[in-house]
């Protein structure tokens, strides 16, 4: 590619969706609020499908909302669905919509094991610590989230080739990224044995689009029954009476080979950069970290998820090339 491709898009954006009431589902069934599990009572996978692990980002709520009020019920195995980080979508405002992500800790930055088994303590880990053991009986996860700016949908697949594989037969989004995760912490979706390439058990993670647009609600809603009928949990027909979006009619592979984390208090994008973005020669210098200058490694680099939080210890943005 000879040119930068770039998008541009506003800083902020307007809540076009609205927040479910999730109170219906505080009980659930499980012993773990807002935790309720359906059995088919054949034997089958085990499914988890969570929302709200970052209590801003409204899409996942949105598509577990939707299976309820549909009555919908795995056919084989049984299907968990699971609000997380209740506490922080409780303080959700229209008005300033990016204040709400988490309430101590980023919910999705606690999951590896040694912060799990110790005693440290924060809202975040204690809430992890108790869907943990919903977790662990998963065989296959989907968990639901939404992204910065309004880019074009895609699935965090992990590292492994089971995770690009699960990504295949569900069929959508149409951009999978197979990624490591992030310095500052791990995410329920690279969980210990969701991580582990000779277990089975695989996840997933989808960005269904910009936090509070009307599109990545329908995505989320769309990739939940794909998903579902991806793992055997639902037949043919439901999905057909309940997609609205025809699926990718093919999906681009995108490795990362470099995930940008910011080391001091002074870093810094030359552009404004939105994601997916294709720089074409390696060595461009696309910011700047303090005094160390940040540059692509290849040609043809991809930047994934650029972000605006630029705080000491979090990802900047992952680069990453099109796997053919």
């Amino acid at each position: 590619m000879s040119d930068i491709v770039r998008a541009t898009a506003p800083i902020h954006y307007p809540v076009e969706i609205e927040a479910p009431d999730i109170s219906a589902y505080r009980d659930g069934n499980r012993g773990v609020p807002y935790f309720t599990t359906f059995d088919s009572g054949i034997p089958g996978p085990k499914v988890l499908i969570t929302a709200l692990v970052h209590g801003n980002e409204l899409c996942g709520a949105i598509a577990l909302d939707d299976l309820f009020r549909n009555n919908v019920r795995p056919r084989v195995g049984s299907l968990t669905l699971g609000f997380c980080n209740v506490a922080a979508n409780a303080e959700f405002r229209t008005d300033y919509p990016a204040f709400s992500r988490f309430i101590d800790e980023d919910f999705n930055r606690v999951w590896d094991l040694d912060i799990l088994d110790s005693d440290t303590h924060s809202l975040e880990r204690a809430r992890a610590r108790e869907i943990r053991p919903i977790v662990d009986e998963a065989d296959f996860l989907l968990d639901i989230h939404s992204m910065q700016n309004a880019t074009e949908p895609l699935v965090l697949a992990g590292r492994h080739e089971k995770g690009r594989l699960l990504a295949e037969r569900v069929g959508a989004p149409g951009l999978i990224v197979q990624d490591a995760g992030h310095a500052s912490g791990r995410r329920m979706r690279d969980y210990s044995f969701f991580n582990d390439p000779e277990d089975p058990r695989s996840s997933l993670l989808v960005e269904c689009g910009q936090h509070w647009s009307r599109s990545a609600a329908d995505v989320a809603i769309d990739v939940t029954y794909r998903f579902l009928h991806a793992v055997e949990m639902i037949d043919d027909d439901l999905l057909e009476r309940h997609v609205g979006l025809p699926a990718a009619p093919a999906q681009t592979v995108i490795e990362i080979t470099d995930a940008i984390t910011v080391t001091t208090d002074s870093f810094f994008f030359h552009d404004d950069y939105v994601g997916m973005e294709v720089i074409p020669k390696a060595g461009t210098e696309i910011g700047i970290d303090g005094d160390k200058p940040i540059q692509t490694p290849h040609d043809n680099c991809v930047l994934v998820m650029p972000s605006r939080r630029l705080s000491l210890g979090l990802t900047a943005v992952r680069l990453g090339r099109f796997v053919e």
